[in-house]
């Protein structure tokens, strides 16, 4: 499959000063490169991408060490040997489209990862289920040096870092939060229109509980730029907020809608990933795969018009095809 689009910018906005933004495509998160100031040990890098781009990050992440040590010498008689290093990588959280560099990049660079702590055991173990890997494409297995906490904090690229917790979309999802120039990475607990799937609440547990508190949380903050997890940097807060609150809405209203929608990003990223598949394949896969089972099982069970898994699935697809998201061609189902 052919990469997914990506910009490596570093954005004239103030905030973003010392920092690079690599923009990816949907099925890759959004990964921020923080340059490392006089003094530190290296550059942080924040989320890591998908496992089917990793060889693509890798690459972005070395150009962009490059440009920053590069730009020193020039600013510098001596330069500094720390600039152009990575140092770490810090996850928001472990969904695949955010870790699945990691194996790589830790192999290659030789970097320690920073983990929120509230899978570690499942990453201990690499229990792929708990991890929600299984689902979602092959990982690649890697080990993390330490936990990140909400409350806690790091310092990178001469900036102070607040962890905060962003439950909601995963139950265990931070956003980093520089308070000084008013940045917020927010991961997917905010994009510029939306947020991410709600998985709790297609389990039977509670999400959109948690993830109205967290848009109150980003409103209580002085945040002047967010750098969500997908999509471009925003500056009009209060404008995301406000779509992403009404988005919730529907959502409490009607819960199935939710899960509807949830399927068909789940069965996208899935097609992201593939590129082409088989109809016949699709549904057996989205049939077997244990959350869309279960979501199928909650939501679509007991339905005439969608008898089996594989019935109700096929229906998602062909409306993603209707959408122009997909595209049938023969017996086969490609991505567009």
């Amino acid at each position: 499959m052919a990469p997914m689009p990506t910009t490596g910018r570093t954005l004239p906005h103030p905030a973003l000063a010392g920092l690079t933004v690599l923009e990816r495509g949907w099925l890759s998160s959004n990964n921020i490169l923080i340059h490392a100031a006089l003094g530190e040990p290296g550059a942080v890098l924040v989320d890591t991408g998908h496992v089917v781009h990793r060889e693509q990050t890798l690459a972005l992440v070395r150009h962009a060490l490059q440009r920053a040590a590069d730009a020193s010498e020039q600013g510098s008689s001596r330069g500094s040997p720390r600039v152009g290093r990575l140092d770490r990588i810090v996850n928001t959280h472990l969904h695949s489209d955010h870790c699945g560099g990691n194996a790589l990049l830790q192999q290659a660079l030789g970097v320690t990862i920073v983990i929120p702590p509230g899978l570690a055991d499942a990453v201990r173990a690499w229990d792929l289920a708990r991890l929600s890997h299984d689902d979602f494409g092959l990982r690649e297995r890697f080990h993390f040096a330490a936990t990140l906490a909400p409350g806690e904090s790091f310092v990178a690229g001469g900036r102070r870092w607040q962890a905060l917790a962003a439950p909601g979309h995963d139950p265990h999802s931070l956003v980093l939060f520089d308070a000084d120039a008013g940045l917020l990475l927010s991961a997917d607990a905010l994009w510029e229109n939306g947020f991410g799937v709600v998985f709790p609440e297609l389990v039977g547990e509670s999400g959109f509980d948690e993830v109205g508190a967290t848009l109150d949380m980003i409103e209580r903050l002085p945040v002047r730029l967010v750098v969500p997890g997908h999509g471009a940097p925003f500056t009009d807060v209060a404008a995301a907020l406000a779509r992403a609150r009404s988005r919730l809405a529907g959502f409490r209203a009607d819960p199935a809608r939710h899960a509807r929608h949830a399927v068909k990003v789940l069965v996208k990223y899935h097609m992201m990933e593939r590129g082409r598949l088989p109809l016949a394949e699709l549904l057996r896969w989205s049939a077997a795969a244990p959350l869309l089972r279960r979501v199928w099982s909650t939501f679509g069970a007991g339905r005439a018009a969608a008898p089996t898994p594989e019935a109700w699935m096929e229906g998602f697809v062909r409306e993603l095809a209707g959408a122009g998201a997909l595209a049938m061609e023969g017996g086969d189902v490609l991505d567009r």
